[in-house]
């Protein structure tokens, strides 16, 4: 949709107020609704156009209590953070609108810009195509995203710069950019036109139709907040079941070899995951009962608790339920540890939402290429995805469920939920299936664990943890 053609009129500051605060508290109250919705307003353009004062005006115009505004300096990409990490905490609620003042895209011209290696063509537009990629993904999951381009020409950037004092003018710098230098403001425009045709232009000379410009952009897009589509248009089709799920081996390990074998394992996996210098996300599905927990402390077991994370997931909250479902994974990826490991993952979306129809067809079956951006953009990060699934028989799991139950210190492992999950259990087969198919990539490759011994288990666990990080 081209949309800087848009021509709007001044109007009365009253009613424009009135009409915007009507939509923005629409928008709040479809929090309560089936098809909820909230917006992302992406904020950038030319120094001095007017950006800071246009959302100031903005909120004045609005009920300033449900427009949030996050405003930093543009972050210069890294190699182990994707361009969505640093916002990723903010994508809002339904209900909620969210300004970036300051966003990916200002984070790519600000890379572009400023690196001792300039990207080049084919790269900046990568960038662009994932980042869209991603707005997509978020449109999918009801978050609206509509982006606005501040610009001014050469001239009246200068005549601004003249009327500012010099220590206001140290404010006016993007990463060192000076906006005196004709040549970088050149640049800058040239590198935006390769991404602004999907964007709200705004011609900033006259101030006080660019804040009136920018608040009917803001109140058009509430009023024109999309449907989202429900219905599936394509028959699914069904992946075959592996055949290591349908019979998991009945070999057992020695357990005076296991032990040797074990302990000689543990140690290198502990090196190697401590010594690799990449982000490093272990996660774990599988059959209940199948050994996630085992396996988990096997690979901590030489680690110190401060090297890593483990988080345990469970059904989300409210709270996470009015966002993005990969929000609450999102969420999780910090950098604050480099070694994370999941106990459940994103892949609930495809297994348990689907089998239980929390999420609709349509959403369950969008999953599997959302994930896979989201794995990619990982990858492409300096971060290493294992990703385990581990099978048991049938007959296998009610043998350990029944030994839990007698077992006192293991008896908060079971619950009416574990037992009534068995009824599902051609369907979750059918639904690993299709999540193997659609989702075993080179770059985030599943390991399949499929034994009734619990030793052999944990030790093919360590073992491919060693051959994905490439130790002998």
């Amino acid at each position: 949709m081209i949309t800087q053609e848009l021509q709007f009129a001044l109007r009365d500051e009253e009613e424009l107020s009135v009409d915007l605060i009507e939509a923005q508290y629409a928008l709040k109250n479809s929090r309560d609704k089936t098809n909820g919705k909230s917006l992302v307003i992406l904020v950038s353009g030319i120094e001095l156009a007017g950006k800071g004062e246009a959302v100031k005006q903005l909120r004045e115009w609005v009920d300033p209590r449900y427009l949030r505004v996050k405003a930093d300096p543009a972050h210069l990409f890294t190699e182990k953070q994707t361009f969505w990490q640093p916002y990723s905490r903010f994508i809002p609620a339904e209900g909620q609108i969210q300004v970036f003042f300051g966003n990916w895209y200002s984070d790519l011209l600000a890379t572009a810009m400023h690196v001792s290696k300039p990207l080049d063509d084919t790269l900046f537009d990568a960038y662009i195509e994932n980042m869209r990629a991603f707005e997509q993904d978020l449109k999918n999951n009801h978050v609206d995203v509509i982006k606005v381009w501040f610009d001014l020409p050469w001239k009246n950037l200068q005549k601004r710069l003249d009327d500012i004092d010099g220590l206001e003018q140290r404010w006016h710098k993007l990463f060192g950019l000076d906006w005196r230098n004709k040549k970088q403001y050149d640049t800058i425009q040239k590198l935006r036109q390769r991404f602004t045709d999907d964007w709200f232009v705004i011609d900033c000379e006259d101030k006080a139709l660019r804040d009136q410009q920018f608040a009917q952009h803001i109140l058009e897009a509430l009023k024109q907040l999309p449907r989202h589509k429900t219905a599936v248009r394509t028959k699914w089709k069904q992946a075959a079941v592996p055949e290591a799920l349908l019979n998991p081996s009945t070999e057992v390990l020695d357990e005076d070899d296991y032990k040797a074998e074990l302990k000689k394992l543990t140690k290198k996996v502990s090196d190697a995951l401590r010594n690799d210098s990449r982000n490093i996300i272990i996660t774990f599905e599988g059959m209940d009962a199948a050994g996630k927990g085992g396996a988990i402390k096997r690979i901590v077991k030489k680690l110190d608790p401060r090297e890593y994370e483990i988080h345990t997931i469970a059904a989300p909250e409210q709270f996470e339920l009015r966002r993005p479902y990969l929000w609450r994974f999102w969420t999780k990826l910090t950098e604050t540890h480099e070694i994370t490991i999941f106990d459940r993952t994103w892949y609930g979306r495809v297994l348990v939402e689907r089998i239980e129809g929390f999420a609709k067809p349509l959403e369950w079956q969008r999953a599997y290429d959302e994930i896979n951006r989201f794995e990619k953009d990982l990858t492409d990060n300096q971060t290493v995805l294992i990703k385990f699934w581990l099978a048991i028989s049938k007959d296998e799991q009610e043998a350990r469920f029944k030994a839990r139950e007698q077992t006192p210190h293991k008896r908060f492992k079971i619950t009416a939920d574990d037992w009534r999950n068995r009824g599902h259990w051609d369907e979750y087969l059918n639904a690993a299936a299709d999540m193997f198919e659609r989702t075993n990539t080179n770059y985030a490759p599943w390991h399949i664990v499929a034994t009734n011994d619990k030793y052999s288990a944990r030790i093919q666990v360590l073992k491919a943890i060693l051959k994905q990080l490439k130790v002998d």
